[in-house]
């Protein structure tokens, strides 16, 4: 489901600018930068770059996920 919603246009040419380069919508940049609001609300003790980052994983799917493997000793 789609709402509108209305934000003030430095908001909007940040997202549109954003966007441009992230290749999303105005719509999807700001839902992506909302889901990093909340996230950083839910989870303060994590950087926002991790959390920034994380986020991008998710949208790119397993398909590009490394394997964890992990090393050293084994209990």
């Amino acid at each position: 489901m789609e709402i509108s919603i209305q934000v003030d246009n430095y908001f909007y040419e940040e997202a549109k600018n954003n966007a441009h380069s992230e290749r999303r919508t105005v719509a999807e940049q700001v839902g992506f930068w909302a889901k990093i609001g909340k996230t950083a609300l839910d989870n303060p003790d994590l950087p926002i770059h991790f959390i920034h980052d994380l986020l991008l994983a998710q949208e790119e799917g397993v398909e590009y996920a490394t394997p964890f493997i992990p090393e050293g000793p084994h209990d």
